[in-house]
């Protein structure tokens, strides 16, 4: 099926799901709309970059590990980032941040909530534990 527009309300009795096909026709759920959001979830262990791609970022630390996030695509977008594994310290540096400059993580279940606004940046609505600077 190609792209629909509709003029007005879409409305489904059991959800929605956002997939992806890839080219040999395996489909992958990105994302479940119904009485719950449930999106993606990154798996990143040691340094690296947070990706845009998926809702939630899992961080497994293995050291002093050096962190970034890109800006986000639409004013909106939501990221969620925890911390499963403490290994070390995990510092984020997100490219535009209207809260400070870094997140540092270090201890398990610190997390971060941002929202990207076009204007100013990634905004954190919600901070469990971690540090902003």
């Amino acid at each position: 099926m190609g792209t629909t527009t509709f003029s007005g309300p879409v409305r489904s009795e059991n959800g929605f799901n956002d997939i992806t096909k890839s080219a040999t026709g395996t489909i992958t759920t990105n994302a479940v709309y119904g009485k719950s959001i449930r999106g993606g979830v990154q798996q990143l262990s040691g340094a690296g970059a947070v990706d845009t791609d998926n809702l939630i970022t899992e961080l497994t630390t293995t050291g002093a590990n050096a962190l970034t996030l890109a800006d986000g695509t639409t004013s909106g977008q939501v990221k969620i980032i925890t911390m499963i594994v403490d290994g070390g310290d995990g510092t984020l540096t997100p490219t535009t941040f209207a809260n400070g400059s870094t997140v540092t993580f270090d201890a398990v279940a610190e997390s971060v909530t941002l929202v990207w606004n076009s204007a100013i940046g990634w905004v954190a609505t919600s901070v469990q534990g971690a540090t902003i600077a």
